[in-house]
């Protein structure tokens, strides 16, 4: 209740504040809440003015605006001369088209209130990479690394850094190095000129390295057409290792990486053949590197469970192998079974070259899909058919380069023919890679599953012995059953529409 009413009294005293004094800004934790009738006194009022433009419904807005708020707050804590303010786009549509605002959420650094010519920020992902560009941008973007134990202190501080090895560390490309610094916050920067430095790493020349625990890793050779642009491409390509495990720590880079072809396997991890098919997926990704990014989901992983549900995977379905480009978000699935070098390489190369063949969410329905025995279906008339309370279904779900699966194919031939003179059950198939299905396969492909003729949208998973002889006999138990509960339902349905008829007699 304290806490409740401080915080209306907050409110309360900020409002006054402003209509008492119309040149006041109102603060939201340390973030000045800019609009567009306080827009221009906020740029006459701060030499350096870093806004925030967001949308509040947005998710990646949400998680920037508290990280913001954060580096707000440690900037005031140390009397900075730099202020950061919050625009929110939808509150404030007409301010953010007079300032061309495209890309949300964003950053813009404002200097001695100059509106036409901001400062377009990287996009930094925490309050902790805000305040490292902030402070590259006032001073050295780099640390100068001496010797040989300022070196070792240096790359063992983090995974991976990156180490500038420069004869002039004021005029010359160095200058390319220090730029590229300033605008890549979320790595550390050092540079040095030290001659036992260079031996150590036995290069003569301007160099950039990558070095990744403690050892280099990559690295990139000056030239004199060396540009910024250059660079930064060098080391966000680089940056991430050949297979780059998908957690919290590594999701923004991943979302952020030039490499827009991203190649997702979802495998678990304590499975027994994962050692096989991640040197598989390694290897692969040594002879693509610039082209693909390689990722990997372990699925009992319980935090992965989100990215899992995007991309449509369940974990009795792994491994499983999808390719998506981030610029159109369009995914293809690798249609195999077999997780080798030369697999994953052929699909990969097919991709590249445009040929192969996008995930739809649904096939288009086949010409005369009900003309053979066995009904073809896909994920635009599953449902239609599969929940018909007049027909008993059974279906088999199968991945089409599964052979497994097409070891069924024959059985269910002579299923269909078994049931030839039933009008009332129909035999079914449905290649669940190509179509979703709003039913939850909790087995991996091929599994089969009875639809019975009730009024309900019952599943019943079949179990037994894959051969004709059990599945008929688990058909007909089912059907019988499904006739005593649907005659039932029919009862209760009688019985109540009865008992409403009644009910309106007794009215009149």
């Amino acid at each position: 209740m304290k806490v409740y009413i401080t915080l209306c009294l907050s409110v309360y005293l900020c409002k006054a504040l402003v209509e008492s004094d119309p040149d006041a800004i109102l603060e939201d934790k340390d973030v000045l809440v800019l609009t567009k009738s306080n827009f221009e006194w906020a740029l006459k009022q701060h030499k350096q003015l870093l806004v925030h433009f967001y949308a509040p419904v947005s998710g990646q807005s949400l998680g920037s605006i508290l990280e913001f708020r954060e580096a707000a707050g440690a900037l005031k804590q140390a009397e900075s001369e730099v202020r950061l303010g919050g625009v929110d786009v939808k509150k404030e549509k007409d301010l953010a088209a007079s300032l061309n605002v495209t890309a949300i959420p964003s950053l813009r650094l404002y200097l001695s209130g100059n509106k036409n010519n901001p400062v377009y920020c990287p996009d930094l992902k925490s309050s902790a990479t805000i305040l490292t560009w902030l402070k590259r941008r006032k001073g050295l973007s780099a640390d100068i690394i001496s010797n040989l134990t300022q070196l070792e202190k240096f790359v063992g501080e983090e995974e991976l850094v990156v180490l500038g090895l420069f004869k002039d560390l004021e005029e010359g490309m160095v200058k390319v190095f220090y730029e590229t610094a300033a605008d890549i916050a979320d790595l550390p920067f050092g540079v040095t000129g030290n001659d036992e430095i260079f031996s150590k790493y036995e290069i003569s020349g301007d160099t950039v390295l990558l070095i990744r625990k403690s050892k280099p890793d990559e690295q990139f050779e000056m030239g004199s057409g060396t540009v910024k642009t250059d660079l930064v491409q060098f080391i966000r390509l680089y940056e991430m290792e050949l297979v780059t495990e998908y957690n919290g720590e590594t999701a923004s880079k991943i979302l952020n990486s030039v490499v827009l072809n991203h190649f997702l396997l979802f495998i678990n991890k304590t499975e027994e053949g994962f050692e096989e098919i991640y040197l598989a997926f390694k290897t692969t990704a040594e002879k693509l590197r610039g082209k693909v990014l390689f990722v990997m989901i372990d699925v009992i992983e319980p935090r992965n469970g989100r990215v899992m549900e995007y991309f449509r995977v369940r974990s009795e379905e792994v491994p499983q192998i999808r390719m998506v480009n981030l610029s159109d978000h369009v995914q293809y699935q690798l249609p195999s079974d077999k997780f080798d070098t030369q697999t994953l390489l052929d699909f990969c190369l097919k991709y590249l070259d445009g040929k192969a063949k996008p995930k739809l969410q649904s096939e288009s329905i086949p010409e005369n899909w009900d003309t053979q025995p066995v009904k073809e279906l896909v994920g635009m008339n599953f449902e239609l058919v599969a929940f018909n309370h007049n027909k008993n279904v059974i279906v088999l779900f199968y991945a089409p380069w599964s052979s497994e699966s097409h070891a069924l194919f024959p059985l269910w031939e002579e299923l269909a023919e078994h049931f030839r003179e039933n009008e009332d059950v129909v035999v079914a198939k449905i290649d669940v890679t190509a179509n979703d299905v709003n039913i939850h396969l909790r087995e991996k492909y091929p599994s089969i599953k009875f639809f019975p003729a009730v009024y309900s949208e019952r599943v019943v998973p079949y179990s037994g012995k894959r051969k004709l002889k059990p599945i008929v006999t688990f058909m007909k138990k089912e059907i019988e059953k499904a006739k005593t509960d649907k005659a039932k339902e029919e009862e209760r349905r009688k019985k109540y529409l009865n008992e409403q008829k009644a009910a309106v007699k007794e009215e009149l």
